[in-house]
């Protein structure tokens, strides 16, 4: 994947403002296709315990795909939303008919107005994740289900010869290129402020070793090249950070790994 010489900071805050949105959309479509991440979508969606004919929200719900999996699975209602108008049309291309463009720091639904909600992978690109978990649970009625899946960036971890400039741009990835990189921690104090119950946490962990999940999956060629062009990097440490990857991977040597924490829990009657 080459890198975007018109990068938009924070490009999953901003889909709509990004230079080549389809991009990002082929980016979620890679990913969900990754056995790590199909994995954990298939737990987060039984952590929901849906049933036929119940109502659920999913909360920036990318292109879709995991509402459309729910409601085939379980028969429930599944509604979707997304700030992104690109996003929200490449749900309707995909056969959902509940779809509505919407913030999840402030969501258009009325209180306790569904069985459950869950928010993948988005608590890291908004403004304010304690108010959008709190509109979650708005949303959702008393012994409902939520469930969030978010990586930490503060767990990453990068193997190649110069541990001092991985740690750099593993620095970067945590501060710089989404706007909360550690929120994942902070969610089921948050969700126990809010008084739920049953909250239970899982920790899964995305290894990779090999060039095509590392260039084609991840990304992790366009990481350096993209703080350089950000002037985060200098372009000598973008070039010997590639450098680096390339030999790591031929030595065997290379490793990457960031967490993932799924949070569950139930609204109290």
């Amino acid at each position: 994947m080459a890198a975007d010489h018109s990068y938009v900071p924070h490009a999953f805050s901003h889909i709509d403002a990004h230079p080549d949105p389809a991009r990002l959309v082929r980016t979620l479509y890679r990913l969900d296709a990754e056995p790590f991440f199909a994995s954990y979508k298939q737990r987060l969606r039984h952590l929901l315990r849906a049933r036929p004919g119940q109502s659920f929200l999913d909360a920036g719900a990318g292109t879709g795909q995991a509402a459309c999996r729910l409601a085939d699975e379980t028969g429930a209602r599944v509604t979707a939303c997304d700030l992104s108008a690109v996003m929200c049309n490449e749900m309707s291309r995909s056969g959902l008919s509940r779809v509505a463009v919407a913030d999840v720091q402030q969501l258009p639904f009325r209180d306790a107005a569904f069985d459950g909600a869950w928010a993948d992978r988005i608590l890291q690109h908004v403004g304010d994740p304690d108010r959008a978990l709190s509109e979650l649970v708005r949303i959702v009625r008393p012994g409902g289900r939520i469930v969030v899946c978010t990586p930490d960036a503060g767990t990453q971890a990068l193997d190649i010869a110069d541990h001092e400039l991985a740690a750099k741009v593993l620095g970067l990835r945590r501060t710089r290129n989404v706007l909360h990189g550690t929120v994942a921690r902070r969610v089921p104090g948050v969700l126990a402020g809010h008084g739920l119950r049953e909250i239970e946490v899982e920790a899964r962990t995305l290894l990779v070793r090999d060039r095509r999940t590392m260039d084609g999956t991840i990304g992790i060629r366009d990481w350096a090249d993209t703080f350089a062009e950000r002037g985060y990097l200098d372009r000598s440490e973008a070039d010997r950070f590639n450098a680096l990857l390339d030999d790591a991977v031929r030595s065997g040597r290379f490793l990457y790994a960031v967490t993932y924490f799924l949070t569950s829990a139930t609204v109290p009657a």
